[in-house]
């Protein structure tokens, strides 16, 4: 309403001034009958006008009153939806209250119930108890009359007889213990090993020595080789590694032992094919600037795998040469992975055993820094990584586990022991290195072979590194009944026919499904 006034005052004052101006000309240009004419016509002109801004006020005010409504129907179909929510959730909430009353109801008979029953039983166990007491007291006397002993004298005599007794009989049974203690401790070793190795299970690391760097297209290479070779040359020097561009579309080949160097390469020719400008003084400062950034990267992932395995207050050099085992590797294997997975087999069987978890963990972490020197050493790397723990201020405990986890240092402590098993451990379990990977993978598929041969198995999955084999067999061929004696039966033949470190799991699984299509 607000808006009308005022384009109804905007009107007005037009028109008010558009009589003015007619009367001005008017008196200064016109004559009497003419001021008539232009007088009825300013008037007339002056009603158009009129009538017109007065429509355009009414559809403004009309569009603005459809607006208006609008928006208030929105809002009322709003609040009835609302209010429809509310109404439901009322619903629900007294559904909930009437089903909790109920089982209150329900949870208060039967409570009341077992009082009652309660109270049966208590005043039963008090009847039993004093025709018990009146039975032994007849016994009681009936004894004394018979041996001429007082119970105080009886009592005497029996104990000093089963004194006699126990003392032979627990004399036979520490021997029987001592010997059974020898047979089971082996046995017993042999399942903290087993059950630490099943707790720990990390994913199989194999590296090699050639990094493959991907191109979008084989125009690329003539870039890098550049004019008379200069930029390969210049980037082989660089970097320390060999570059080979041959046949292979839309790949260029980086090779060297040294995984640190390919690393560097491999980011250098990223950063290169990415910018475009590619020549000597530029690949020099490419190569610069990566260095830098992969020694950021060294130091960040030792830190995280510190604080990842919970391991505090390590030497800043220590933490460096963490994050330098993230580009070493050991027989294929990489040496942060397993570094990382000695540290918990570790910190698992020192737990098993009694021992301080985190003090193993640590040396776990560390038992391999020898391997990942800043200049080549002339002793062995477990002797070299004892050296420099000693040098960073690590406890004589850790140091003497880390130099003797080779055997090449006596073992002065109960951690010592713990490393080198689980070292060995991590070394050797299936798929950790190349050499016994295929023998890894041919047992899994062993396994599963096994399974398959049996009648109504239709699938077969070995998992947790072959530790576990679950077997689906068809419902249709196969009742609850048989899927035990199936499991039995694989077991069996697993057990005779295959050799495989610790116990694999057979688990049969018979499922029914249906299945229905809504068209």
């Amino acid at each position: 309403m607000n808006i009308l006034g005022l384009i109804i005052t905007i009107a007005s004052v037009a028109i008010a001034l558009a009589v003015v101006i007619y009367q001005v000309v008017w008196y200064r240009h016109t004559r009497p009958s003419q001021m008539r004419e232009l007088h009825e016509e300013a008037k007339k002109d002056a009603e158009v006008i009129k009538q017109k801004k007065l429509l355009e006020v009414k559809e403004k005010f009309l569009n603005k009153k459809a607006e208006l409504e609008k928006e208030v129907q929105q809002r009322n179909q709003q609040i009835q939806q609302s209010e429809n929510r509310l109404k439901q959730r009322e619903i629900s909430l007294n559904q909930r209250q009437d089903e909790l009353n109920r089982r209150k109801n329900e949870q208060e008979s039967e409570r009341a119930r077992l009082e009652q029953q309660q109270a049966i039983l208590q005043k039963k166990e008090e009847e039993l108890g004093q025709r018990l007491e009146s039975l032994i007291t007849q016994e009681r006397t009936q004894l004394e009359k018979i041996s001429g002993l007082t119970a105080d004298e009886a009592k005497e005599r029996l104990v000093e007889t089963l004194k006699d007794e126990a003392k032979t009989a627990a004399a036979g049974y520490i021997n029987e213990i001592m010997d059974d203690a020898k047979m089971t401790a082996n046995k017993e070793a042999k399942r903290i090993v087993i059950q630490t190795i099943q707790r720990v299970a990390t994913e199989t690391a194999v590296e090699n020595s050639v990094t493959v760097f991907h191109i979008e297209n084989d125009d690329v290479k003539g870039r890098v080789i550049g004019r008379e070779g200069r930029n390969i040359r210049a980037l082989e020097a660089a970097t320390g590694t060999e570059i080979v561009v041959d046949d292979t579309p839309e790949a260029i080949v980086i090779s060297g032992f040294d995984p640190v160097r390919r690393e560097i390469a491999r980011l250098a020719l990223h950063q290169l094919v990415a910018d475009g400008r590619i020549h000597p003084a530029r690949i020099e400062e490419v190569v610069a600037k990566v260095k830098k950034q992969v020694d950021e990267e060294i130091l960040e992932v030792g830190k995280r795998t510190a604080i990842d395995l919970g391991i505090h207050g390590l030497h800043p050099e220590l933490i460096r040469i963490v994050g330098k085992m993230k580009y070493r590797s050991s027989y294929g294997q990489n040496l942060l992975q397993h570094a990382r997975e000695t540290a918990n087999l570790c910190a698992v069987m020192a737990s098993e055993l009694g021992l301080n978890a985190k003090k193993a963990k640590r040396a776990g972490l560390l038992h391999d820094i020898g391997k990942v020197p800043d200049e080549e050493p002339e002793m062995p790397h477990a002797l070299y990584g004892a050296k420099l723990a000693e040098k960073y201020k690590e406890k004589p405990d850790i140091c003497n586990a880390i130099g003797a986890h080779h055997e090449e240092m006596e073992m002065t402590s109960l951690i010592a022991p713990i490393v080198q098993v689980c070292d060995a451990i991590s070394g050797a379990r299936p798929g950790a290195r190349r050499e016994i990977a295929e023998a890894y993978i041919k047992r899994l598929k062993d396994l599963e072979n096994i399974a398959m041969s049996y009648t109504g198995v239709t699938k077969t999955y070995a998992i947790q590194a072959g530790r576990e084999l679950r077997v689906i067999v068809g419902a249709d061929k196969i009742d609850d009944k048989q899927i035990e004696t199936l499991s039995t039966d694989i077991a069996t033949k697993i057990q005779n026919e295959m050799t495989y470190p610790g116990q694999v799991k057979i688990t049969v699984i018979r499922e029914t499904r249906a299945v229905s299509y809504a068209k």
